[in-house]
């Protein structure tokens, strides 16, 4: 009987060993120089340089240049300030146990114009009904600290210019905070 020659090569029955690519040569020649290419341009990105070389400098430079764009209606100069006075709120708080706690808030607004004093006098039940409905949720816990009173001097300058928006009141001043 004959052997059948089944690889089709030669006559030989020799194999030629087959170069498989080791672990280490994977890491050496192909993740590491993409992670150098990678890394290069994160680096290249994040400093900046990349802009420049893409043209991206000449927009940031416009953006630069561009005027301040007016929040609102009135332009407020730094001299001129006006003040008016709010009513008087006492609110109980939300406390979650049968001994109630009270809220007392005397304020007064800082307004840019004097005109506004009559048009915020006449939204003046919008803006006590917004007060009214945010000071109720509030915990005697949220009011703690000095951090507690600016998160509350800021929602309420964020409620009254949402409630009488044309108007812009500039800031609300705290005259008298008492929490029983």
């Amino acid at each position: 009987m004959t052997a059948i020659d089944t690889d089709g090569g030669g006559e030989s029955g020799e194999e030629l060993p087959r170069k498989k690519l080791s672990g280490k040569k994977i890491v050496l020649f192909i993740v590491l120089p993409l992670l150098l290419v990678i890394g290069g341009g994160a680096g290249l990105y994040f400093s900046g340089i990349l802009d420049g070389l893409l043209g991206k400098k000449e927009e940031h430079a416009e953006e630069e240049k561009a005027e301040p764009v007016d929040e609102g209606p009135v332009n407020c100069s730094p001299t001129p300030v006006f003040f008016t006075e709010f009513p008087e709120i006492l609110v109980n708080l939300n406390t979650g146990e049968r001994r109630p706690a009270f809220l007392k808030l005397n304020l007064s607004l800082e307004v840019c114009r004097l005109e506004d004093i009559p048009a915020l006098t006449a939204v003046m039940p919008r803006v006590l009904d917004a007060f009214q409905v945010y000071l109720r949720e509030l915990k005697t816990d949220d009011l703690r600290g000095s951090a507690g009173i600016y998160r509350l001097r800021e929602e309420l300058l964020m409620r009254i210019n949402t409630a009488s928006h044309p108007i812009k009141v500039k800031d609300v001043l705290i005259k008298e905070f008492l929490v029983q």
